[in-house]
């Protein structure tokens, strides 16, 4: 990403760079805790990955690193996979699981299996990462309030936060609020300013003053000075298979969020993002980052913003970030040491209110009122069953959805509108016209297996309904791209249902694929080749010709009826 950089660029990246690292080192210790770890582990995982990006990532502005959906996702997998483990196990496994989650990255970029970063549909995505916030605020609460929690679900937690809040310790409470005011006056007030390191190091220096009642406040604790050494997490008791789920999910997750971010700012910079490649830098970045005792990584949306918003142009932004984080770890461990801990706390809750886009919900709802129920049932789902079983139901959601909506497209009676040229759905144009005794009917959908059935169903009953009687039937295969066995028995059934009526059955502009699939399963040959047409004028065509031939006339046109999309009349419901 640095090949032909242009020195204007060099004030916009250094600035980026210095102003990234400052929000980041607060943001991902926070995120380490979140993920069950010391809050130096969110230091080394960021800096490996950000390098490993830096060098084939395929987003100039992408910044890299520990992240808050990808933090609680390790939270739950590591959880599950070492539940009652050690300290030091429990980071073992989150390496290891780094490594996994980076091989499924890799395996996906040998594979070419870039398209999955659309198995989450957008409405889906945003309810997630809402159900997302709602899980890191409740992980949170313990922190603000310095009360000892228990509990494995989040209805359990706030249960266990109700039944002792008169023990809450005030003055981490007031700490938290003050914090998380900060937080929201700065990026108010303040926007290109490191809000989360200002506040942190006000947070710090009303510990190191000695502000009364502050006294019994939890702190970091003693940082480690410098990096660890590289070396690969052992495996123990576990298999790779047992690591296999919590990795899948992570990886699903990361590089749908990787791609989202991504081509949102590749967009405003006239730029273009490669999902491929994406996979191998994700996937090199993970597996870096568990060399290093890291824990899994993806895009953080808030620090590209915050980068983009001060003149990043390239990964040398990165670069420099780095350089602030690795010099923050050699110098400044006793100020790290001396961050509280409801600090910490804070900027995750703002973290977490930041991901609950209202707008893009109320956007959602003026757009489809179904979409609006398919993000809050993804939220459900998350809070229901947590954050990896909630990464599946995520997915089946969507597809569930693309499903619903191909096995009951629209379709159209097709005629003439005056001013207009070619062939349009009567339903929009109530001055159009049709062919007597033609019936030309458009289903919008690939046909298979999902609405074979539907497609027979309203074929016959636009049929039924037409006047006057039907003497052809001419299907526009355009918008059908592809065809199953069942889709062609659905076919061949209408054809025959047709023919005991003496209708004739045509199609016109079939797509030549489509053409050698109904080939191939016998259609065309009961149908016969002189009822297939390239076009629809050269279907209307054949119509008039039949017609004079049989009636010594050519068809009159007439006004087209109403014409119903659904068989209750009326267009299928979103």
């Amino acid at each position: 990403m640095l090949t032909g950089y242009d020195r204007t660029w060099l004030r916009g990246d250094l600035l980026a760079g210095a102003t990234v690292a400052a929000y980041l080192v607060p943001q991902v210790m926070a995120y380490a805790e979140i993920a069950g770890l010391p809050a130096v582990v969110g230091l080394w995982a960021a800096i490996p990955s950000m390098l490993v990006y830096a060098v084939i990532g395929g987003s100039p502005q992408l910044s890299i690193g520990p992240e808050s959906t990808t933090a609680l996702l390790t939270a739950a997998g590591v959880g599950a996979l070492v539940a009652g483990a050690g300290a030091d196990r429990y980071a073992e496994v989150a390496a290891l699981l780094a490594i996994a989650v980076g091989v499924v990255c890799l395996v996906g970029w040998i594979a070419r299996l870039g398209f999955l970063s659309n198995l989450l549909s957008h409405p889906v995505l945003v309810g997630y990462l809402a159900g997302i916030a709602v899980l890191m605020m409740v992980s949170q609460l313990g922190n603000l309030t310095g009360l000892q929690l228990s509990g494995d679900t989040i209805w359990q937690e706030v249960a266990s936060l109700a039944g002792q809040w008169q023990a809450v310790h005030l003055p981490t409470l007031a700490l938290s609020a003050v914090v998380l005011a900060l937080l929201f006056g700065f990026h108010r007030l303040l926007p290109t300013w490191p809000g989360p390191l200002v506040a942190m190091l006000i947070a710090a220096s009303v510990i190191w003053l000695g502000v009364p009642g502050t006294e019994s406040i939890a702190v970091v604790g003693a940082v480690p000075s410098g990096l660890p050494a590289p070396r690969l997490p052992m495996l123990g008791d576990l298999s790779l298979l047992a690591l296999l789920p919590a990795a899948l999910g992570i990886a699903v997750v990361g590089y749908s969020d990787n791609i989202l971010t991504g081509r949102a700012f590749a967009i405003r910079n006239d730029q273009r993002i490669e999902p491929t490649q994406e996979l191998l830098a994700l996937g090199a970045a993970n597996v870096a980052t568990g060399l290093f005792q890291g824990f899994p990584v993806s895009s953080s949306g808030s620090r590209t913003a915050l980068g983009d918003s001060v003149g990043s142009r390239t990964q040398l932004h990165s670069l420099v970030a780095v350089a602030v984080v690795v010099a923050t770890l050699f110098l400044l461990g006793p100020l790290l040491a001396a961050f509280p801990v409801p600090a910490l706390g804070a900027v995750i809750v703002y973290a977490a209110l930041r991901l609950v886009d209202v707008a893009e919900l109320r956007r959602i709802a003026r757009f489809r009122t179904s979409e609006l129920v398919l993000a809050l049932a993804t939220t459900l789902a998350v809070l229901a069953t947590g954050v990896l079983v909630g990464v599946g139901i995520a997915i089946a959601l969507s597809l569930l959805d693309l499903i619903r909506r191909i096995s009951r497209p629209h379709d159209g009676v097709l005629g003439y509108v005056p001013g207009l040229a070619g062939m349009h759905d009567v339903q929009d144009y109530p001055e159009a016209s049709v062919v007597s005794g033609l019936l030309v009917y458009r289903y919008d959908s690939p046909l298979f297996f999902a609405n074979a059935e539907d497609f027979r169903a309203r074929a016959l009953a636009a049929v039924d309904d037409a006047t006057p009687p039907v003497h052809w039937f001419l299907l526009n295969a355009e918008a059908n791209i592809e065809v199953d066995l069942t889709a062609v028995d659905a076919l061949e059934e209408v054809r025959a249902t047709l023919a005991g009526r003496g209708i004739e059955f045509a199609l016109a502009r079939v797509k030549f694929e489509v053409h050698q699939q109904l080939e191939a399963a016998g259609f065309v040959e009961r149908l016969g080749r002189d009822r297939v047409f390239a076009t629809l004028p050269t279907g209307v065509e054949a119509y008039q010709r039949w017609h004079r031939d049989t009636y010594a006339a050519d068809p009159a046109t007439h006004p087209a009826p109403g014409h119903p999309d659904g068989l209750d009349g009326t267009r299928p419901e979103d």
